[in-house]
Parts: C-alpha cells; sequence; structure tokens
C-alpha cells in the first residue's frame, strides 16, 4: 500500500505545532539570551554552585531549542526528498523517503512525549530501587529480572546507569537493588514505573512444574541536587554497619564498610554497598535519602491538595503491570491498557512503548485532578 506522504508530512508538522506551542519557542529563545547573559558575567565563577547552576540551565534551554528546530528541518528534508523522487519517478528516492518517514515518526512522537514532561522533577535524573514481593524464591528472581530489563533499557539508549546497592536472596535473585539511572529527564521518563508488577510464569524453582504467581515493587525517586533543600537533622538518622556481600552470602568485603540508614520518623531505610568506603557509602546513602524524603514531602503536599479537593481515588502507582509467561505470552499495562506478545523483548529492556503510554496517561490524570 502506497504511502501517503502530504498527509504524514501534515501530521507531523501539526504535531510539532503542539510541541512548539507547549515549548513556547519564543519564551525559551529569551530564556537563551538571559542565561548567556548571565554566563558571561565575569564574576560568575566566585560562586561555583550558582555558576554550575547557570550553565546546567543554558545548556538543557540550548539542547531543547536545537531539538525542536532540528526536528523542524528535517520534516523540511523529507519533503525535498518526496518531491525529488515523485518528479523523477525514482523508487529509490521513494524507498528513502519512506525510512526516513518511519524514523521521523517515531522521533517526533518521542520529542511529543517529552513535551509532557513538566513536573517539577522530571527533568532529574533518577533512583531506582526494586524490592522482592510475595512469591518467595520467584519473587526474588523477578526482582533481578526487572533490574536487568531496566538496565538494559538503559543501555539501549546509551543512558549512564551506577548499581548503589545489592541485597541477594538465598537461593536465587535479589531481596532488592538500587541504582541511579545518570541523565536528565530519567525521573520524567522511568517515574511512571514506579508501582506493584506482577509476574506469572511455570516457575522454574518448583519441581513439580507449577505455575506461580510472584510481585516485585519498584520506586523511582528524584535524584537530590546540591540546591535542594532537604536538612536531615542527625538524631533522625541511624546508621548500622556491615560488611559487603555478594550472592548466596559469599564475602567480598574484609571491612565493614556497608551502611544501613534509617530515617527514624518515617522508618525510610536506604542500604548501600557499591561503593569502596564506609565513607563513600555512607554519603550516597544520605543522598539518596534525602532524594526519597524529598518526593515524600511532594507527595504529602500533593494528597493535602486532593483531600482538600474532595479526591478520594487511589493512588495511580499501585499494581500497575503484569507480565504472563504462562499458558500465553502478555505483557500488558493495567493503567494504560499497553500491550504487547513479545515478552523477550520487554525483558530485554524494549519498553518504550509502556513508558510513553504511562507518561501520556499520568499527563491526562494529571490535568484531570487539576
Amino acid at each position: 500500500m502506497a504511502v501517503d506522504f502530504p498527509t504524514e508530512i501534515k501530521n507531523l508538522r501539526s504535531t510539532m505545532a503542539s510541541v512548539r506551542e507547549v515549548l513556547d519557542l519564543e519564551k525559551l529563545k529569551k530564556q537563551i539570551a538571559d542565561l548567556e547573559e548571565q554566563s558571561a558575567a565575569p564574576d560568575l565563577w566566585d560562586d561555583v554552585e550558582s555558576a554550575q547552576k547557570i550553565t546546567s540551565a543554558l545548556s538543557r534551554a540550548n539542547a531543547e531549542k536545537d531539538r525542536v528546530e532540528n526536528m523542524d528541518a528535517a520534516i523540511d528534508d523529507l519533503e525535498t526528498l518526496v518531491e525529488m523522487g515523485t518528479e523523477e519517478n525514482d523508487d529509490d528516492t521513494m524507498a528513502e523517503a519512506e525510512r526516513e518517514l518511519t524514523k521521523l515518526t517515531k522521533a517526533v512522537g518521542e520529542l511529543e512525549v517529552r513535551t509532557l514532561l513538566n513536573g517539577e522533577f522530571d527533568e532529574r535524573e533518577a533512583v531506582v530501587t526494586i524490592r522482592a514481593g510475595a512469591g518467595g524464591v520467584d519473587a526474588a528472581d523477578f526482582a533481578e529480572m526487572l533490574m536487568r530489563m531496566y538496565l538494559r533499557w538503559a543501555e539501549r539508549h546509551g543512558y549512564p546507569t551506577k548499581v548503589m546497592d545489592t541485597s541477594y536472596a538465598e537461593e536465587a535473585g535479589l531481596k532488592s537493588a538500587t541504582f541511579e539511572v545518570n541523565v536528565p529527564y530519567a525521573f520524567g521518563n522511568l517515574s511512571v514505573e514506579a508501582g506493584t508488577h506482577r509476574l506469572v510464569r511455570i516457575s522454574p524453582f518448583d519441581n513439580q512444574g507449577r505455575r506461580q504467581t510472584s510481585f516485585a515493587a519498584v520506586e523511582v525517586v528524584p535524584l537530590i541536587e546540591t540546591t535542594d533543600t532537604i536538612e536531615i537533622p542527625e538524631n533522625e538518622l541511624k546508621v548500622d554497619v556491615f560488611r559487603s556481600s555478594g550472592p548466596g552470602g559469599q564475602s567480598v568485603n574484609t571491612t565493614d564498610s556497608a551502611v544501613r540508614m534509617t530515617h527514624i520518623p518515617t522508618g525510610t531505610v536506604v542500604s548501600m554497598q557499591n561503593e569502596k568506603s564506609q565513607i563513600q557509602n555512607r554519603a550516597a546513602a544520605l543522598r539518596v535519602m534525602q532524594s526519597r524524603l524529598l518526593l515524600i514531602k511532594k507527595q504529602e503536599e500533593a494528597a493535602q491538595k486532593k483531600e482538600l479537593a474532595g479526591d478520594v481515588k487511589a493512588s495511580w502507582g499501585d499494581q500497575m503491570r503484569s507480565y504472563v509467561l504462562h499458558p500465553y505470552q502478555m505483557v500488558k499495562d493495567l493503567r494504560t491498557e499497553h500491550e504487547v506478545g513479545n515478552t523477550s523483548g520487554v525483558f530485554d529492556g524494549d519498553i518504550d512503548g509502556f513508558v510513553e503510554a504511562g507518561i501520556r496517561w499520568k499527563r491526562a490524570a494529571d490535568r484531570d485532578d487539576d
């Protein structure tokens, strides 16, 4: 079936018009001019913290502007390519135009989703924690499968990650794991993955080959920045040190370098063992603790606003996705209804469809709450 290029190009331009409206390109250009003026100040680096904030903001704003302008230019180039191919009746040129259309449609869709990430912390890097839930050894194995899924997703996109803590289960898998995704908008993207995940399969750990349902919880918080004001009094923290260990209790460290930090008022617990020294693990644990408490604070504020508005809806982050490997193969998001049959692809990190559907769903839910 022949591609209707005029209609497809018109749709791309329409989507880009919506993107520009949301981003407010003129306002963005004025912001860039203001930031450039600030960054040119001779005393800029007298205050290192402020200078880093200004230069980072300038870099992000320029990247955002370039992304939109480059996409507009690519659509113009596609239109020119189609005109050439049509005038010369050149099948090779039209085939190239089809390939470009496919790439552009995907890129413009991703950019459209990106414009929906306008929450207070959406542009932050992310700290992801996965915990095994009900289901015994199958749940621990599922937790490890989810960790690999997210790390593969990051690898596919070229996003740097850093594993901060891994607590291995006795037989197989993980009790819990914490890692960072160190790229802008990691939190905005992965925040829609927070909640309870469910796996249904024939258990590889059951010698009778019975079907097993297991659960794992995914928590996503924005990575704290030095400019955030989250002070935690020392008397609210309990810090325990212990030896780092690998799978099956194998010792990987002969000193008490691992750190378990508990925030007494909220009961929030953070463990870190992957840094080389106790001091480094303590600093890493404190940073993640601050990130979690910052999100808790914002969630409490949002809950209070909803209570005042009479909103009694359940949290969107509860049980949200099922991974079924038996008697059929299907991964389905219970909030967005997005589903795929390629379960091995999903567990290998192909989750962009779920992330994009989740972002659109969450944005729609936020609009309903406003």
